[in-house]
């Protein structure tokens, strides 16, 4: 069973989209006449830049600290201690550096940012780097988001290099050490890094309903990086919601013909098929999604939620524990999952699966507001 906001509408995030670039240049694949002008800036070239606070925080907060550890060590130690800078992971919002800093909180990409952003400050060189992680999925509403991970190197400066066992590079993650230890790691450019940014927002915007703001940002990560593939499938979505068919087609059309494997592709082009009642060519590309991935990200989520409105919660129960063996970080999964275990009186198994939720969440209103729901369901049992 496929649900239809299942088989519509995938967006990427960050670097969670592997397939090739499409063949096209990117201007063939763009339409800006479709698109009133965005409602917010649409500013990539500052994205890096410092202001005051943050050359304050160098020069004044730290400062003794970089003379004494050394820039690299120093930066380093300063970022990843919570003593310091109070840094909070948050996927809410991608950030430009600045607004990183003034908040104090971002998702790994805005926090690369921010961190490569100060590295400049310090003449340090960086390295960016695309982590291999396994494939998370979110959703807002309709649209299911993939994600992935970035870090970065800091290098040490000439100046700073006394011996030959100087120049290694330290890498900074604000992921815990034990979920990337071993992973692999491919090296990205600054314009990819500044393409994924663009791409975030885009799809920001897109899960919030802006259309223009969502087109013009994933224009701009085209045009930055054309060779970056995630803003491709963003692009697409764009075009699938604003009802752009037929610039949507060609967008998930030329992203196959680098990639013929790719399911976000494939799923976003059997939608738009099936809005241009193109029923035969549907068919066939949801068959050839199905051979690649019979069971689509939140599969057993949905059929659980089915199973929720029958009131069949030991059903409900099966359904969301094996999402949860297949996405044991993903929140949602855990809360519903201790839903269906407190309605069937397992309270120890409820309490645990609400701690896990209350723990994976990605924002601090994902936080509270799990944290609400615990409190009334507690409060109502003792009632």
């Amino acid at each position: 069973m496929r649900t239809a906001w299942l088989a519509a509408l995938l967006a990427c995030l960050v670097a969670g989209c592997a397939s090739a670039p499409p063949r096209a240049p990117p201007d063939a694949l763009l339409a800006d006449r479709l698109f009133a002008p965005a409602r917010e800036p649409i500013r990539i070239d500052d994205v890096f830049a410092m202001n005051d606070a943050m050359r304050a925080f160098l020069k004044q907060d730290i400062a003794a600290q970089l003379r004494r550890e050394g820039p690299q060590d120093g930066l380093a130690h300063a970022l990843q201690q919570r003593a310091q800078l109070k840094l909070e992971y948050d996927t809410a919002r991608t950030k430009n550096a600045a607004s990183t800093f003034a908040t104090r909180s971002g998702n790994c990409l805005s926090l690369v940012i921010m961190t490569a952003a100060f590295a400049k400050e310090l003449g340090l060189p960086v390295v960016y780097q695309n982590v291999y992680v396994e494939e998370t999925w979110s959703r807002n509403g309709a649209l299911l988001i993939s994600s992935g991970h970035v870090n970065i190197s800091l290098g040490r400066r000439l100046v700073d290099v006394r011996s030959s066992r100087d120049i290694s590079t330290l890498t900074i993650d604000f992921l815990p050490a034990e979920q990337i230890s071993g992973l692999r790691t491919r090296e990205v450019g600054e314009a990819t890094v500044v393409a994924m940014y663009a791409n975030n927002r885009a799809a920001e915007a897109l899960a919030d309903g802006r259309l223009d703001d969502a087109y013009a940002w994933a224009a701009a990560s085209v045009r930055k990086d054309p060779g970056f593939a995630g803003a491709y499938n963003t692009l697409g979505v764009v075009y699938l919601r604003h009802g752009d068919l037929a610039e949507a087609t060609r967008v998930f059309e030329q992203i196959l013909a680098g990639d013929p494997r790719d399911t976000r592709a494939l799923a976003n082009l059997a939608v738009a098929y099936e809005r241009q009642q193109r029923s035969a060519d549907a068919q066939a590309t949801r068959l050839r999604l199905a051979s690649l991935e019979p069971y689509p990200p939140f599969h057993f989520f949905q059929l659980g939620m089915a199973a929720v409105q029958r009131d069949d919660w030991r059903t409900a129960r099966e359904l969301f524990a094996r999402e949860v063996a297949r996405a044991e970080t993903y929140h949602e999964f855990h809360f519903w999952l201790g839903v269906a275990d407190w309605r069937l009186g397992d309270e120890a198994a409820a309490r645990r699966h609400f701690a896990l939720a209350i723990d994976n969440s990605q924002t601090r209103g994902q936080h509270d507001l799990y944290a609400a729901k615990l409190e009334w369901l507690l409060a109502h049992r003792r009632q």
